[in-house]
């Protein structure tokens, strides 16, 4: 009896990454520089405080096709727990570094992968989990929002967002490990970090937190 193989057919799909509140600091008002970058504003030559990081990945279907033409944003508070937002920043203006992005976008080639230059994450009060928001666009639609963490930070078993995601949600899908880049003199990190996108291409049911 001969046996036709169907490619692909028994291949072990990816864990898809879970999804996560945007959280209410999306930018209401989008910096003119959205580059992926957020270290330095246009053509400026201070940098933003932090530990800076190069955060790096591939935006995959669940079967490890690369996603290409695909919009991902990211946005984080600065190293003084301030966001890029007016109910934020307008209250902490003294604090708020101006000289960090806030906000980046990077759109993927046929390789599905994505780049950006920015700080490690801090705690503010009310989420004691560092993170960084990411959203994937396609066509102009919200295909996914999440959050990246770091492994291991204690205040990930306090922060409520992640106790919300409930038991079915595997938690460490949204982990990323912040390593020291080797020999640099400016202590910096790197996070590889892929996304894995489901079969529902709509995140408009996540809710606000």
């Amino acid at each position: 009896m001969t046996l036709f193989a169907t490619p692909g057919l028994f291949a072990e799909e990816l864990s898809v990454t879970p999804r996560l509140t945007e959280g209410p600091f999306y930018p209401d008002h989008l910096p003119l520089d959205q580059d992926n970058d957020l270290i330095l504003i246009k053509d400026s030559t201070t940098a933003a405080v932090g530990e800076i990081t190069h955060l790096t990945g591939k935006i995959l279907t669940s079967a490890g096709s690369p996603v290409r033409n695909a919009t991902i944003e990211i946005w984080q508070c600065d190293a003084n727990a301030v966001y890029l937002h007016s109910r934020d920043s307008d209250k902490k203006k003294q604090q708020q570094d101006q000289h960090f992005q806030g906000f980046g976008k990077f759109e993927t080639d046929s390789t599905g992968e994505y780049r950006f230059r920015t700080i490690k994450p801090v705690p503010y009060p009310g989420r004691p989990a560092p993170h960084i928001h990411i959203k994937i666009k396609q066509n102009d639609r919200d295909v996914l929002t999440t959050q990246l963490m770091i492994r291991g930070h204690e205040g990930n078993a306090r922060d409520g967002v992640l106790r919300g995601t409930g038991e079915g949600v595997n938690r460490d899908l949204l982990m990323g490990d912040f390593k020291p880049v080797p020999d640099s003199k400016i202590g910096e990190y790197a996070c590889s970090f892929n996304i894995v996108l489901g079969q529902t291409p709509d995140d408009r049911q996540i809710q606000q937190r």
